[in-house]
């Protein structure tokens, strides 16, 4: 199954085999806040406001003012479909990127003309316009613009001629002008744009819009478990066991990838920050995985775009920030992140972690830990410690025991309420730097914050301890084959 996926349209053409897993509309839709609110009720859930739920991807195939566009939403909203596209089972999936980033497989430059170079739309051409050539949709009526929030942004260290791939905040602000946020010291391309800006020369860079779903989740790791100078299309190549192919872009010194639905070729322009919102005036940006609307930021960068390039007849690939596409692109490296440090400290502790929906993929673990013996008594917060250090972004961690479903948030509810004490199994670590998005983490929230993005991380030891294992067994009830009495 892992070598028939390979791009979007071959993960679409799966999903269209998987009973309830695609819906597909002729439908008439608009591109501004009407898809996406469409879809928040079909599939979103995630930190989006409810109602809203999980559900099938979509594909849209009438998008007012873009005809012939298609746009698809929603193929990663899903842990099990995530599990499918990656041959794996729904709680493997942090194993399976741990190892695929222990034995990446780099990508490999092709020869022959792209998939993605079908059609070629040069910046020069007078009738050249970003709004008409990619349908971008908006999340809500507030966005800045028209936002890109599936593009794999790809570029090359100036000095080390190393690349990498990550998913960036991209608005279109004119016919041949993006706009991009980079968090403060937060991903790599961002560290390549402030070094060529101090060399005084442009970025180049490509966004590959709809790809295989492979690349869309490995493109988010983070330091410090891809540090600068690990390109993660490594990992999605280790995960097909088949090097990712990219092409030579066609106006920038840059590399795309090859089988991509659309390409935009650009350079990141030194000595220039845009307010993100200078067209709508909103003073708002789009809706972020914490569930608020994010505010404009007044310090983005700016893409002077080359190209289009794009498939015949391609497919437009978006998602919604709070919806659980997030969690999934999100959450899995971080559970990869977390898991990879611990077990190498600690082998064979730490069972599982689910990064929860909740916390967006980024701000709330779930870890299942393994006491064998009494010294592994107080082991279980020092695993806790070593996530906050493997994914710098986390908050909040639950420690549970191996006889606790990490995935299903009633049982670990349970036993937050009958296996913890909150003066004597809370562990606060106050004035750690976490992420700028969560709106409590600010001096507004609270003055004993020093600074936007700090917060007090906690963890909730939800283990039993050792030596009370017998008082805490949960009731055994007899097996049987329960299928014969549904018959």
């Amino acid at each position: 199954m892992m070598e028939e996926i390979c791009d979007l349209r071959t993960a679409l053409e799966y999903l269209k085999k998987m009973e309830g897993q695609l819906v597909e509309t002729d439908v008439p839709v608009e591109p501004m806040a009407e898809l996406s609110g469409v879809y928040r009720y079909i599939g979103a859930g995630g930190t989006v406001k409810r109602p809203t739920k999980q559900g099938p991807a979509m594909i849209f195939n009438r998008v007012n003012g873009h005809p012939g566009a298609r746009v698809a939403i929603g193929l990663l909203a899903s842990r099990q479909r995530a599990a499918m596209f990656l041959g794996c089972r729904p709680e493997e999936l942090g194993w399976v990127l741990r190892d695929s980033v222990n034995h990446p497989i780099q990508p490999a430059v092709i020869s022959e003309k792209p998939k993605c170079q079908e059609v070629v739309h040069l910046a020069s051409e007078p009738d050249f316009d970003l709004n008409k050539l990619v349908p971008a949709p908006t999340n809500t009526p507030q966005d800045a613009g028209p936002y890109i929030t599936m593009g794999m942004c790809y570029a090359t260290h100036p000095d080390t001629g190393i690349s990498d791939v990550t998913i960036h905040r991209l608005c279109i602000q004119g016919k041949d002008e993006l706009s991009i946020f980079f968090t403060p010291g937060a991903r790599h391309i961002g560290a390549m744009a402030e070094r060529a800006e101090e060399l005084g020369k442009p970025l180049p860079i490509s966004v590959s819009i709809g790809v295989d779903p492979a690349i869309e989740i490995a493109s988010c790791f983070e330091p410090p478990t891809t540090p600068l100078g690990y390109n993660e299309l490594a990992i999605a190549g280790a995960l097909r066991k088949k090097a990712v192919e990219l092409a030579p872009c066609v106006t920038v010194a840059e590399h795309a990838i090859a089988n991509a639905e659309y390409v935009i070729e650009g350079e990141v322009q030194p000595g220039i920050r845009v307010q993100e919102d200078q067209n709508s005036r909103t003073g708002y940006a789009m809706p972020e995985f914490p569930g608020y609307t994010g505010p404009a930021s007044s310090e983005c960068w700016l893409i002077k775009v080359k190209a289009v390039t794009h498939r015949q007849n391609p497919i437009m690939q978006t998602c919604i920030g709070p919806s659980e596409e997030h969690v999934t692109m999100a959450g899995i490296p971080t559970e990869a992140s977390i898991l990879d440090l611990v077990e190498r400290a600690m082998p064979g502790k730490v069972l599982n972690v689910y990064a929860h929906s909740a916390g967006g993929g980024k701000y709330m673990a779930v870890l299942q830990f393994k006491k064998s013996v009494p010294s592994d008594e107080g082991r279980q917060r020092q695993a806790a410690l070593l996530a906050f250090s493997a994914f710098p972004e986390l908050k909040h961690i639950f420690l549970v025991d191996e006889d606790v479903d990490i995935f299903d948030t009633n049982d670990v509810l349970w036993a937050l309420n009958t296996r913890y004490q909150g003066n004597v199994d809370t562990i606060m670590i106050p004035g750690v730097r976490c992420h700028p998005l969560d709106p409590s983490q600010s001096p507004e929230y609270y003055s004993g914050i020093a600074d936007r993005g700090i917060s007090c991380k906690t963890i909730f030891d939800c283990t039993v301890p050792f030596g009370q294992k017998e008082r805490f067994k949960r009731a055994e009830f007899l097996e049987v084959d329960y299928k014969k009495w549904l018959e």
